[in-house]
């Protein structure tokens, strides 16, 4: 049986508010997502004995201890991973440096992963991937540049 195509209903959803992770040692992802947080400009929303969250004003992500499990693998029923948008190119490259000086394992370097599409994949200290990228970019450049006139 054929479904009729009407048009679909505004969305409902306005943006994603949060996301929160659990994670195995949570003094030492504290640390890590404090210094990933504080570099990419978000500061602390909330602390609690066992849980926080910081948020950038649109954008909120929480960590708190795991009860069950203690490991993540890529590749497994879950998240795959997350990806932070970033201004520009430039502040891919920018958060690149920063996490080869905190000593952050980098499984995909700054690059071009499809077209016009920049980004660095990086994993927390439980292996769960992050990204940092910048879509359009260059298209937007073309498009403010006016033509080249003709002699």
């Amino acid at each position: 049986m054929a479904r009729s195509r009407k048009s679909a209903p505004a969305s409902r959803v306005t943006g994603i508010d949060h996301i929160s992770i659990r994670v195995r040692d949570y003094e030492k992802s504290k640390a890590f997502y404090g210094g990933l947080f504080e570099f990419l400009g978000f500061q602390v929303s909330d602390e609690y004995p066992s849980t926080i969250g910081w948020t950038n004003g649109s954008t909120r992500f929480w960590i708190a201890p795991a009860e069950g499990r203690k490991t993540h693998r890529i590749g497994d029923v879950g998240l795959h991973h997350y990806a932070f948008q970033l201004r520009s190119r430039k502040d891919v490259d920018a958060l690149q440096a920063y996490l080869e000086g905190q000593g952050v394992r980098i499984v995909d370097a700054a690059g071009e992963y499809y077209e016009d599409y920049y980004a660095v994949f990086f994993l927390d200290p439980d292996g769960l991937k992050l990204e940092g990228m910048k879509y359009g970019e260059l298209t937007a450049k073309r498009k403010r540049k006016p033509p080249k006139k003709k002699a």
